[in-house]
Order: structure tokens, then sequence, then C-alpha cells
């Protein structure tokens, strides 16, 4: 399989290929752009496939091609008939995916070193194969198997809450320094019982890393499993001595990172302990007291209707809820009729709205909401003392002022829309009794300004459409 490494054009193929895949991650950072950043991605993926098969040899390039038709037609279907609510816990799946890859091939590189061109004179693998090929398998399992819980706990499979197992920071300690002793082991002596129980521990720390983790953390994980996934690609290519996997794979690992980093500021978060696997889980687990009873007021469509109708401005605030509903299109038919009224309306996105970066942002694109009504949370916070209507569909801990005012809850430091400001507020969820992912209980709800419309948020506000209309 070794590559014709002398031939001046495969470089300058990969380096064509590298940089679609910058220009396609520059256009996905904007929801205006981000349909141009994947064309980019796929032509410049396309680029590096082809000049893989040509330049190297292949057994069978008809097994290749037909696995390739076979695959992408399996990703077509499924993208076609995927719900856009749906999506966070697709791509973990396909993260899990990339992480058995990345760990299959490690396995075939070791199983059969001599095709990899990976031996030495001696007739033993390379010494730097053997430190790549360990970390590949390692960030691979790590991948595949933290990848499989964050799917079962975004499909409903598995409890979204932290599941806080006893001395689980001891036990996850003790198996790091475990895969570090047992990958040494596999550079020193090529073991094959090294190299199986690296990967072995990789597929269980991957478990007990992504369990503790709770839902209103979700988001970091998915971008921070698509870090690995990254890294784990970056890994392989350098055991394929293939340019193109390695850079793709360092910009999607280090694109990850960075996102998550910038996600755990949004939501006041450690870094590492979320990466870590839930320090301080126990703080928001055990947050959800009984609540006070306070009195609060409900409201109706006719109510919103009405209110709305008379408006200048109405700032609408979209969460999980909206998602699970799937009321992104009546929604934006709502905003299109106060439009044809003459009222100013607006979208506040928070960055960790929804259940991965930009879910939000992709419901919103689905339903033909215009990406200049759309404002990320530093452009339009400052706004909603002068909007006359907050209309809050599905989201809860991003409107909490509890961020800004107390220092016993788990969100405090977290950036939150300054909803509280505004004259009216319209805060649509299905009950009184929930809390949001945080479990913490919502000052909102109990404001002069605030009417309730406890309903299903889709309901709600096709009710809502029908009085406009009238």
């Amino acid at each position: 399989m070794a590559p014709h490494a002398m031939n001046p054009w495969v470089a300058v193929a990969y380096l064509v290929a590298g940089v679609c895949f910058i220009l396609a991650l520059r256009g996905l950072s904007s929801p205006a752009t981000s349909r141009r950043g994947n064309r980019y991605g796929m032509f410049g993926m396309g680029i590096a496939v082809v000049t893989t098969l040509v330049t190297h040899e292949i057994a069978s390039l008809p097994e290749i091609l037909g696995a390739i038709a076979i695959g992408g037609g399996i990703g077509f279907v499924i993208a076609r008939r995927i719900q856009m609510t749906a999506m966070p816990q697709l791509v973990a799946a396909f993260h899990s995916l990339v992480g058995l890859a990345a760990v299959l091939v490690a396995a075939a590189a070791f199983l059969n070193p001599a095709a990899f061109g990976i031996l030495d004179d001696s007739g033993a693998i390379l010494a730097v194969s053997r430190v790549e090929m360990a970390l590949g398998s390692a960030i691979g399992a790590l991948t595949f198997s933290g990848s499989v819980i964050a799917f079962a706990k975004l499909n409903g499979n598995m409890s979204g809450t932290p599941i806080l197992l006893p001395g689980r920071h001891a036990i996850n300690a003790a198996i790091l320094l475990a895969l570090v002793f047992f990958i040494y082991g596999f550079f020193d002596s090529q073991s094959p019982v090294d190299f199986w129980l690296v990967t072995g521990l990789a597929f269980l720390i991957g478990f007990l890393l992504i369990v503790p983790i709770g839902g209103a953390d979700m988001p970091v994980v998915v971008s921070m499993l698509n870090s690995y996934s990254g890294w784990a690609a970056a890994a392989m290519g350098f055991t394929l001595h293939n340019t193109a996997m390695i850079v793709t794979g360092a910009l999607v690992g280090s694109s990850g990172a960075i996102l998550s980093y910038i996600m755990c500021k949004a939501m006041n978060r450690s870094f590492v302990s979320v990466i870590a696997g839930g320090f301080g889980a126990e703080a928001a687990a055990g947050s959800g007291e009984a609540k006070e009873q306070r009195p609060w007021k409900r409201g109706s469509a006719e109510d919103a209707a009405f209110l709305m109708k008379e408006a200048e401005s109405v700032i609408i605030i979209p969460g999980y809820g909206m998602a699970v509903a799937q009321a992104q299109h009546v929604l934006r038919e709502m905003a299109d009729q106060l439009k044809k009224h003459g009222v100013g309306v607006k979208y506040a996105i928070h960055p960790v709205a929804g259940r991965m970066p930009g879910h939000m942002n992709v419901l919103l694109a689905e339903a033909n909401v215009p990406y200049d009504e759309v404002f990320e949370l530093e452009d339009i916070n400052g706004e909603f003392a002068q909007a006359d209507v907050a209309f809050i569909i599905g989201a809860n801990d991003v409107v909490n002022p509890a961020a800004k005012t107390d220092k016993s809850s788990p969100i405090y430091g977290m950036p939150v829309f300054d909803v509280d400001k505004a004259k009216t507020i319209f805060f649509i969820k299905r009950s009184m009794g929930g809390q949001g992912y945080a479990g913490v209980d919502n000052d909102v709800f109990y404001m002069d300004q605030t009417m309730m419309l406890l309903a299903d948020a889709k309901k709600m506000v096709e009710d809502i459409n029908k009085a406009l209309a009238e």
C-alpha cells in the first residue's frame, strides 16, 4: 500500500484538498455560508479519495469502489430521512464509526504490518509506527465507546442525568495510568497482549468518561468527541503515510477542541472538568431541590397573539423544547404573520442551546428563517431592555437569571439572555414541573411581566397563529 511519495502531483493534490477543508471549516462558522462550506468539504474529500486510490497499490479497486458506493448510498438515505431534531444523536453515531474505523485500521496494521510498509530491516514494526498505532487505537476506541454512550443519552435509550459511579475519578485515573503503561509496553516489546489491553482499556475509559456527564453538558461532549475522532484519524494518517488524513484529522481535532473550550466558557463550565468525566456533576445532580410554591400567571394563545400583534419588537428565544416539538416551521409562520402587522422580529440563539453546537441554527435554517434575523447572545442581549416581548419557546437554563445572582447555583456565571428586562415575557413549556437540564428553578416563571403558556410548543404556536389570523 506504499504511496508513490516522489510524485509531486500527489503533494499538490493533498495540498488542494487541505485548503478545501480549511475553507469548509471557515464556511461552516456561519449559517449563511454553511452550504458553501459543505461543498468545499465534499470537493476536498473527493480530491483526497481519488488521489489515494490512484497513487496506492490497492488489491481490488472494484471492491473499494463498491464499498464507497454502499457507504455513500447509506449516508445519502440517512441524510434525506433524518429529522433535524435527531441530528445530535446522528452526529454522535457518526463519531462512533470514525472511532471504530481507527481501531480497525490500527488492528489491521498490527496484524499485517508488511502491507502497510512499517517494518524495519529486522522484521519488527518501526518504533514510531508502534506509538502511532497504539495512540490511534486508544483514541479511536475511546471515541467509539464514548460516542455510543452519548448517542444513547441523546436518543433517550439512557437517562440524560449524570450517572455517578462511586470512586469514578480514582478508577479513571488508574485506567489512564494503565493505558500509558501498556502503550509504553507495546512500544518497547511489540507485545500483542499490550496492544489489545490498550484497545480494551480505551473502550472502557470512553464509557466511564461519558456516563457521568449530564444532558446539560451534551453540546460540549458532542464537540469533544468530534475532536477525538479527528485526532484518531490523524494518528492513523501517520500509520498509513497519508498526508491528507493527517491534515484533515488535525483540522477536525483542533477545531473540535477549540469549539468545546468556547462552549465551556459559554456555560461557565471547566473545560478540564467536563472532558475528565463529570467533575462537579454532584452539584448539578443534587440541585433539583423541592421548589417553594410561588404565584405565577398562566396565559393563552389569544393573550400572546393580541400582545405580540400590538408590539413593536419581539425577540424569540428557541431551545431544545422547540426541537423536540418540531415547532420551527410554525414558529417561522408566526414570525411572518407578525411582520405583516409591522412587528420587528428577531431570534436570539445561545451558544449552547439544544444538544449540539449550532442545533438551533440548523433548525431555523431548515424552516427558512432569514439569516439576518438570527443573532448570537453577545449581539442581541442589549436589546431586551427595549423589547416589547421576549418569546421563549422550549429554552430554560439560558434565560435563568440565577446565573447572574445566585452564587450557589450550578449555572452561576453562565452568560444568559436578559429576558427579565423585556416588557412582557411569554414562556412556552409543557408544565411547571420541569426545571431544565441543570435542575434549577427559574425566577422568570414568577415575574410580574411573565405569562406561562403551558402546552406542547408546536400546538401552542399553531394556536397563536390561528389567533393572529383572526
